[in-house]
């Protein structure tokens, strides 16, 4: 259930206990229970809107805040969603205590690192957006010192290797002389700034301006707004 995007896999758990799964139309409600890859699987109604009702939010994150666990010392980023720092039009929903219940980043964003961070209370966004089997660009805006020559331009595209690891290949090019856009299909830690040093560049300002579909746009820095139904990444 989770590899096909239907829910996360402790909602699977639930759902499963709850009577909420069927197989080719046959109610299954044991834990473990094995289904052929080609099986029909379908959720109840109930469950259905279960994950309606879980909220994503897109927050315009400032520097000096983290967006995972925080260190000694370290404001977590989900303490800026509260009522008077939310972008409001007519049909957006209220805020409420419960939008916190469960809300998690999908994905991170450095304490020195500015621009758009996905928190979410649903599973499925969350396994969308993270994790090595994700295919989903993100987007940065990227102002850097020192000399970048053709070499170590084909370099940030494709050829570097983190902790071992080669790098899946990159959009990397040039904006004007400082600013470089990266177009990346993973997110290793602090990956654009190690990536930069590498070809002997120094990040001075990372702006992280779309994931997917979905951008930062006009979102003002420090506020937040909920994803719209209409909005898919």
């Amino acid at each position: 259930m989770a590899e096909r995007g239907l829910c996360s896999r402790r909602d699977a758990d639930d759902y499963i206990a709850r009577g909420w799964v069927f197989v080719n139309g046959q109610r299954i409600s044991e834990l473990g229970t094995r289904a052929d890859r080609s099986a029909l699987i379908t959720l109840d109604r109930r469950a259905q809107a279960n994950q309606q009702a879980r909220m994503t939010i897109l927050l315009h994150k400032p520097v000096g805040y983290v967006s995972g666990q925080p260190e000694p010392g370290c404001t977590p980023a989900v303490t800026l969603i509260q009522p008077e720092r939310q972008l409001r039009t007519p049909d957006t929903p209220l805020f409420s205590p419960a939008c916190l219940r469960g809300l998690a980043p999908a994905g991170r964003l450095d304490i020195d690192s500015t621009g758009l961070l996905v928190l979410t209370q649903d599973g499925r966004v969350a396994r969308q957006l993270v994790g090595d089997q994700s295919t989903i660009e993100k987007e940065y805006l990227v102002r850097v010192t020192g000399r970048l020559d053709a070499r170590g331009l084909a370099l940030l595209n494709h050829g570097l290797s983190l902790d071992g690891r080669q790098l899946k290949p990159a959009r990397v090019e040039w904006l004007n002389e400082d600013q470089l856009r990266f177009i990346l299909r993973e997110g290793r830690k602090r990956q654009i700034r190690r990536m930069c040093e590498l070809v002997g560049l120094r990040v001075i300002g990372l702006k992280r301006v779309r994931i997917g579909a979905v951008r930062l746009g006009d979102l003002p820095l420090g506020q937040w707004r909920f994803l719209r139904p209409d909005e898919a990444f």
